[in-house]
């Protein structure tokens, strides 16, 4: 397996690398779009916070990576109701046994599932198994890559070159998060719930905008401009692949501080409070930006109370909500043909007029 270089070691980038922490804090938040220049660390990011994230349990055996502690969200296979031969009486009593256990589960790495452009679409939903269709005679299902993915995170690099029919179904999916797939003789639902994380140069093509809309944050990466910066990438950069080991060790305190503050903030999510006051902060904020929908005070509102979270604080203040504006609005606003000013100076200056200096 290739080393990976420890996300705490990035240099520069916070706006990108906050936002992939928050989304690990609540995946609700709905993804990450990382739009910018090549070489500036996009792909290295995303693959550094899978190294990241603290494991997660699973049941044993699962295709699909089921919670154990949620029955409610199990497969089929997981809760018992997949189709299976007639049982005996003897096997139903230890069948039922089982069940009240509950399944057996361990510890997993949280998956993060890369989709390449040229994947076809049985390879991410899934097919028919031919290998035990033809050998043995038997009609199985194949996971596809929205299996691999569940309660993980699914990578599309280049993401605005992602062909059309593969964008409909991701949205199908993100939006039901579950899969479903009727061909060839099968029929079957699984759990596909995932964070979406996608990347891409702007110059190459835009993105849809169905599935821009999906994104929950959209962040936007420069190539350093000032000369301390583009050498200490470069020296980490050189340092990492001359003794991945070595480096990687020298990163691992920090990276380990940073896995602590997630799995503290995740747990203690549920217990920040969202004051009324905040609310109308941000549901003014995103009149004045003219944003579509609802969706915009939603993302806001969960963006910075998973930033609270993952601060330690009890509660959202304004700062949180100034933090997260640009890249919980920046992908929502209007384009207006007439204004040279792009989507975060426009953000900056309604947070000014909202919120003062």
């Amino acid at each position: 397996m290739a080393a990976v270089f420890p996300f705490s070691a990035i240099v520069g980038q916070d706006e990108m690398k906050l936002a992939l922490l928050i989304a690990s804090v609540d995946p609700s938040v709905g993804g990450v779009l990382i739009f910018g220049d090549r070489g500036t660390g996009k792909s290295t990011a995303v693959r550094a916070l899978a190294a990241l994230l603290p494991t997660m349990r699973a049941v044993v055996g699962c295709p699909y990576g089921c919670d154990p502690a949620k029955v409610a969200g199990l497969c089929g296979a997981c809760d018992g109701t997949a189709d299976k031969p007639a049982a005996t009486s003897k096997s139903k009593a230890a069948g039922a046994a089982k069940a009240a256990a509950g399944p057996r589960s361990h510890a997993v790495p949280v998956p993060v599932v890369d989709l390449p452009l040229g994947a076809t679409e049985d390879r991410v939903v899934g097919a028919l198994d031919l290998e035990r269709a033809l050998a043995h005679g038997q009609k199985a299902f194949e996971p596809g890559l929205l299996a691999r993915a569940n309660r993980g995170f699914l990578y599309i690099d280049e993401a605005n070159l992602l062909e059309d029919h593969l964008v409909d179904l991701l949205l199908d999916v993100a939006a039901s998060g579950e899969n479903v797939v009727e061909r060839e003789g099968l029929s079957i639902r699984h759990p596909a719930r995932f964070v979406l994380v996608g990347s891409g140069n702007p110059e190459e093509g835009e993105l849809r905008p169905q599935l821009l809309d999906r994104f929950g944050l959209s962040v936007e990466v420069k190539t350093p401009t000032d000369l301390p910066t583009r050498i200490e990438v470069v020296r980490r950069r050189d340092t990492f692949e001359r003794d991945p080991a070595a480096f990687i060790a020298a990163w691992e305190k920090e990276d380990a501080k940073l896995r602590r503050r997630l799995t503290a903030a995740r747990g203690h999510l549920a217990e920040v409070d969202v004051p009324d006051r905040v609310l109308e902060q941000a549901a003014a904020l995103c009149m004045a930006l003219g944003t579509d929908g609802l969706r915009g005070e939603l993302t806001l509102m969960r963006s910075a109370r998973a930033l609270a979270a993952f601060e330690g604080d009890r509660a959202v203040e304004e700062g949180h909500l100034k933090r997260v504006a640009a890249p919980a609005l920046r992908h929502r606003l209007r384009r207006n043909p007439l204004e040279d000013a792009g989507s975060a100076s426009r953000i900056e200056r309604a947070i000014a007029e909202h919120f003062g200096a």
